[in-house]
């Protein structure tokens, strides 16, 4: 043992009686790392320094030793409470303080609810998160969509105090020594938006950092990425919101945005200074414009450990409902192939997720060029435009292996440009999928054209966020098609009662049931990059997690209250394939070659151990 970590022990008679009665808090095992969040941790701060830390600070959960140890005996209520306690009173001063906090009728009930959660966030993070955890269900859309759009809209006035970082163009030259201002060594995670097209709500410019903020909070609470290890960034580059460069109070640059080579400088600038500091960081790039999402996830996705959640997490999640869908028919996921899905959408998530289901399909027929091929006969793609052909001006690249041929349209009725219903009412699809950002795009004419379909049971994903961007309302898809459907959307909507006892169940296809697992997985394989097969595995663990009895009710996607067996379950699988891939380097005292000895049930014992949980940890201060 080091005279370091001796010294370190003898800070406190308490504690090392307590390491003595619990050797494995410094003992490594040969498969697992020491439980995240069960170090003791050392704080070179006392007093009201530590209150003031919402890293540290416990509140009146500090016991009397540690009181006396940082000098805080006096400085808070005598009473020592329980955790328990602490998230009681808490609890009922949120349920009395909702309606309080409310700034008037335009402030609604759940932006109350994010001022309430911030104000805890802002003074202890242990606790935000035994909230969070606790109340997954309820919370997830406060820290998340739909929320956090309000949130972004109007973050500029709801801004109290700095969380995460900030690169803008003014900065450029400076970013390397910059992100030497984190206070921590290691960052695990990092979430950066440009803020150019925030969830369906377009440019909000610096105010995008709301999102990168929620993001986070829930890798924290599903993954159990320790919080003290995460980073939100922004990148300011300009807006081009002329209401936000003409208001005073707005936080931002306000120019217009940086395009072009300029734009391509300060990206690579900041990606370079961030891997410099932290070498094994994942970056998750998070609502971009969709002219950089698929261009910036080109150009690094060979050389940094960073995804597109927007192109690579919603194309994983609409895989899994989409297979979901076929086990919903009483057919096996083999059968996918065969689907008909029409696409209105063919922005970054659109081509994100038809490039996904044309590599599934494709997979499933035998992962060869002719498959390729017969996988894109599969898929009609609407845009604002109406369907895509190759005989359209100007095709969008990304679009173009996408666009019919005009011949073969012709066969079926329909031309360039046809619309939604036309190509609805022509094609009979099995799946009507929305990702076009477009509110009540599935009118009633739509609806009505898609009871014509060949499917025993046709799916309707309605997947744009957040809720007023919805394609279509499950009130709307059940009335209108009828009880036999599949529905999921983006946001989240309520279950639909459709009398005699029967219900119409509304699936969220939420980004959050993979975005974590990938992060994670990808944090504990060590793998150099993030896979194609390592999304698919993701894509395709979710997909198989529901039971056949669920999937044939029309349950789709599981609840969010299982949110952290989701997670630990994905985050298996991408470990799994990293390590089938030669992808996996290790992570901590978890080298490649002990990672590739272990079964199936100690890899999920592996990511167990190393999720972070909301403890209080005990506290030994030590002087610089």
């Amino acid at each position: 043992m080091s005279s370091k970590l001796y010294g370190q022990m003898r800070a406190s008679s308490s504690l090392l009686k307590r390491l003595k009665q619990n050797p494995w808090l410094f003992q490594w095992s040969r498969s697992f790392t020491t439980m995240e969040g069960h170090r003791p941790t050392m704080v070179h701060k006392r007093s009201l320094d530590i209150l003031h830390d919402p890293w540290f600070n416990k509140g009146t959960a500090f016991t009397m030793t540690e009181r006396d140890r940082l000098d805080l005996r006096g400085l808070l209520p005598p009473n020592v409470m329980s955790t328990e306690q602490q998230i009681e009173r808490f609890m009922a001063d949120l349920k009395r303080l909702e309606v309080q906090a409310r700034d008037g009728p335009s402030d609604p009930y759940a932006l109350a609810k994010w001022r309430i959660l911030n104000r805890l966030h802002d003074r202890n993070e242990t606790m935000y998160y035994n909230v969070l955890i606790a109340n997954i269900e309820e919370y997830a859309p406060i820290v998340y969509t739909p929320t956090v759009g309000l949130v972004c809209q109007n973050y500029s006035g709801l801004f109290r105090r700095p969380r995460g970082m900030y690169f803008s163009a003014e900065d450029r030259g400076e970013m390397m020594s910059m992100v030497y201002n984190w206070p921590a060594d290691q960052v695990d995670m990092i979430v950066v938006t440009d803020g150019s097209r925030i969830l369906g709500l377009g440019d909000l410019g610096v105010q995008g950092i709301g999102i990168a903020i929620g993001k986070l909070d829930l890798y924290v609470a599903a993954a159990g990425i320790n919080p003290q290890r995460v980073l939100p960034v922004m990148i300011d580059v300009g807006t081009n919101n002329e209401k936000l460069l003409k208001d005073p109070l707005y936080l931002g640059l306000q120019r217009h945005r940086l395009d072009g080579d300029e734009y391509i400088a300060v990206v690579d600038e900041f990606m370079e200074a961030v891997f410099t500091r932290w070498p094994h960081v994942i970056v998750q790039f998070e609502d971009f414009q969709s002219k950089w999402a698929f261009k910036l996830l080109q150009r690094y996705r060979t050389t940094y450990r960073m995804f597109n959640d927007d192109v690579q997490g919603t194309a994983g999640v609409a895989i899994a409902g989409l297979l979901g869908a076929v086990r919903a028919q009483g057919r096996p996921m083999i059968d996918f192939p065969k689907q008909k899905i029409v696409v209105a959408g063919a922005g970054s998530a659109g081509i994100g997720v038809l490039n996904a289901a044309r590599k599934t399909m494709a997979r499933m027929l035998g992962n060869n060029e002719s498959a390729f091929e017969s996988a894109l006969r599969q898929f009609w793609v609407v845009d604002a435009n109406g369907l895509i052909t190759d005989e359209r001006e100007n095709i969008d690249p990304d679009a173009l292996p996408f666009a019919r041929k005009i011949k073969e349209i012709h066969r079926q009725g329909l031309r360039e440009g046809a619309s939604l219903v036309e190509v609805v009412k022509q094609v009979k699809p099995d799946v009507l999928l929305g990702l076009s950002a477009v509110g009540g795009l599935f009118s009633k004419e739509v609806l009505e054209a898609l009871k014509d379909s060949t499917s025993t049971r046709p799916a309707i994903f309605a997947m744009s966020n957040p809720t007023k961007n919805a394609e279509c309302s499950p009130e709307e898809a059940f009335s209108v098609v009828g009880d036999n459907i599949v529905f999921a959307s983006g946001s989240p909507f309520k279950d639909v009662d459709l009398g005699n006892g029967h219900v119409g169940h509304c699936n969220q296809g939420n980004n959050m049931y993979l975005f974590p697992g990938i992060g994670l997985g990808t944090l504990l394989s060590g793998s150099r990059i993030i896979s194609d097969g390592m999304l698919q595995a993701a894509a395709e663990c979710l997909a198989a997690y529901m039971s056949e009895e669920e999937v044939l009710k029309g349950v789709i996607y599981p609840s969010i209250s299982s949110i952290r067996d989701i997670t630990k379950e994905v985050a298996a699988a991408v470990i799994k394939e990293s390590i089938e891939e030669d992808l996996a380097e290790g992570y901590r005292e978890m080298d490649a070659r002990e990672l590739r000895k272990l079964s199936q049930e100690e890899i999920g014992e592996y990511v167990k151990n190393n999720m972070w949980s909301p403890d209080y940890p005990t506290l030994v201060y030590k002087q610089d």
